[in-house]
């Protein structure tokens, strides 16, 4: 694997986590519990659909570099018209959005990731990755403060919030492996200073998880076994039928545009 085609698996992977993950948040859209938390959730769903907009873009762009008889492939095409095996973002996000528990909870470990992530990559010595990171960072802030409040609330609330969320981190933890299982794509961006290596981002991340689960009065699960295979386009059984849902329009009307 040459560095083009590392930097397209991984602004594919990253496109790739952002629009899953966007649009299981867009179903809370008319459901949230509260009027305020329906629009939170939309907003965050939009700016996540905005990233993977950013990423799709570039990755369609570097493909075409090393790819030259292929032709270019925009964001909507990735989006939009490949298959479940072809989609590499992690199992975590594809998940049901479960009660609202499940769904604080989820986003929560992911943006506790997803911020060091972002902020590690406004120093990439990609000029298109760092000016990326230089817009998600500040969105991804938000979207860390928000799922940790709100984490909080639940942890530290009545006895039911408490052991929903608990239920939720423990039946989710398992996923939570894979965000730092470095293939050899990013292993060899982190070697070229393109792209943060994953063990550092994972200090953040567990630094930041043992502090919010403390003020939340959660208890942090063990570590056991990790699901694994998002990276590598195995995906659970959910990945299918939401992309189903996510591409009907243009799968029944090749080409459209609004």
């Amino acid at each position: 694997m040459n560095q083009q085609e590392a930097l397209f698996r991984f602004a594919l992977r990253m496109g790739d986590n952002s629009v899953v993950l966007g649009h299981r948040t867009s179903e809370w859209c008319g459901h949230g519990p509260v009027l305020e938390e329906d629009i939170a959730l939309a907003n965050i769903a939009l700016d996540l659909i905005g990233q993977a907009r950013n990423y799709l873009t570039y990755a369609g762009e570097v493909e075409a570099k090393f790819r030259a008889s292929a032709p270019l492939r925009t964001e909507d095409d990735l989006a939009y018209l490949r298959g479940e095996r072809e989609y590499l973002n992690v199992h975590l996000v594809e998940l049901p959005k479960g009660d609202y528990a499940h769904t604080i909870v989820r986003s929560f470990l992911f943006d506790a990731f997803h911020l060091p992530l972002q902020q590690a990559l406004t120093t990439s010595k990609d000029d298109r990755l760092k000016g990326i990171a230089e817009k998600a960072v500040k969105e991804v802030a938000y979207h860390l403060r928000h799922s940790s409040e709100w984490l909080v609330r639940f942890g530290d609330g009545t006895q039911e919030s408490h052991q929903r969320a608990q239920n939720a981190l423990e039946d989710l933890w398992r996923y939570t492996g894979e965000l730092f299982a470095a293939d050899e794509a990013e292993e060899l961006l982190a070697k070229a200073g393109i792209a943060p290596k994953l063990a550092d981002v994972k200090q953040e991340w567990s630094a930041t998880v043992d502090r919010v689960l403390k003020e939340a009065t959660l208890k942090r699960p063990a570590d056991g076994w990790m699901a694994s295979g998002g990276k590598k386009g195995i995906h659970t059984e959910h990945l299918g039928p939401m992309l189903a849902e996510m591409q009907t329009l243009q799968r029944s009307y090749p080409g459209v545009e609004w």
